[in-house]
């Protein structure tokens, strides 16, 4: 999408209702604290669609919580939460920019072993107010009134689910054992299918069933009846983002036709994802979204009831500060 000058808000917020109109069963927001690009931070937007909507699930797609403090982003997701009214999905993940977690102050090298510990002390904090007198977590911290039983995190929010990003065996294994949900990308549905089998033999060895862990999967799509020019297309939007040659992404993209794009979502499905989420690389989804979504209710590309389809908000619907700027 393209954003007006001091009209992101409202461009936002207008971009989040038609695609709840169009039929997303979720939105999601990416995350990036230092960029090459405007973004809007990821929680603030998420803020921004729970105004804006009102069926539709919330999520990160994913936070890099190493870079922040877990205590602050357990605040701030139960805020949304509550504002929401239950729809927030906390999507975490490690991130693979270096320099970006230079810029943020945090060590890129322990990221994995601070997400590991993020997810707790989330949990952590949520669970302060839940406790009588307010005592879960620690109880006092030898300061008397000033210990765990004056100081919670208040109001409690429903339930947030964490699901876990990133599509290494150490994200698979990480989901596996203290998440709600794996949400990967870049992984092609063969391939899909047995990382799948892995984590619910995972998930069981550390005794949760199956069904605890929720699959997903992130998909990139570029739609449009030449699949050549689809592929271009395509690819061009994602070096642009990414700032990697075009070439690096062209296995990765499902480009082609709605209905070509309809029946790759139910192939995932069909492998074991109960949640697909179209990330359409173009800077106005919203058009090729929809004819996606006139495929996926027919015949040939009707998806499981089961899973659920959703849209990818547009990772930076901000303007530069003295022109218009691609989200």
């Amino acid at each position: 999408m393209r954003t007006r000058t001091g009209r992101a808000v409202a461009d936002l917020a207008d971009t989040c209702r038609q695609a709840e109109a169009l039929g997303a069963g979720a939105l999601w927001a990416c995350d990036h604290l230092f960029w090459h690009e405007p973004v809007i931070e990821c929680l603030t937007a998420l803020t921004v669609a729970a105004t804006a909507t009102r069926d539709v699930t919330l999520g990160s797609c994913v936070l890099q919580l190493p870079m922040r403090s877990a205590g602050a982003v357990a605040k701030q997701a139960a805020s949304i939460q509550l504002l929401s009214e239950g729809r927030l999905v906390l999507g975490v993940g490690v991130g693979s920019h270096a320099g970006e977690y230079d810029q943020a102050g945090a060590d890129f090298h322990i990221r994995g072993h601070q997400l590991d510990d993020g997810i707790v002390e989330l949990r952590r904090s949520w669970a302060t107010g839940l406790a009588p007198g307010g005592e879960a977590g620690g109880g006092e911290t030898g300061g008397g009134e000033t210990g765990g039983v004056r100081y919670r995190q208040l109001p409690v929010p429903p339930d947030i689910p964490v699901w876990v990003g990133g599509s290494s065996e150490s994200a698979l294994r990480r989901a596996a054992h203290l998440a709600d949900g794996w949400i990967p990308l870049f992984v092609g549905v063969d391939d899909y299918a047995v990382a799948i089998e892995r984590l619910t033999k995972e998930a069981d060895l550390v005794g949760r069933p199956g069904p605890a862990v929720v699959p997903s999967i992130v998909l990139f799509v570029s739609v449009g009846g030449d699949r050549d020019v689809a592929t271009e297309r395509g690819t061009r939007w994602m070096s642009s983002l990414y700032r990697i040659p075009p070439r690096a992404f062209a296995r990765h993209l499902v480009a082609g036709d709605a209905r070509h794009v309809a029946r790759t979502i139910r192939r995932y499905a069909d492998a074991g994802a109960r949640h697909v989420a179209v990330y359409v690389t173009d800077d106005e989804p919203l058009e090729q979204f929809e004819a996606v979504m006139g495929e996926v209710g027919t015949p040939t590309g009707s998806v499981p009831s089961g899973s659920v389809h959703s849209a990818h908000l547009p990772p930076s619907p901000v303007p530069a500060p003295s022109a218009e700027e691609p989200a």
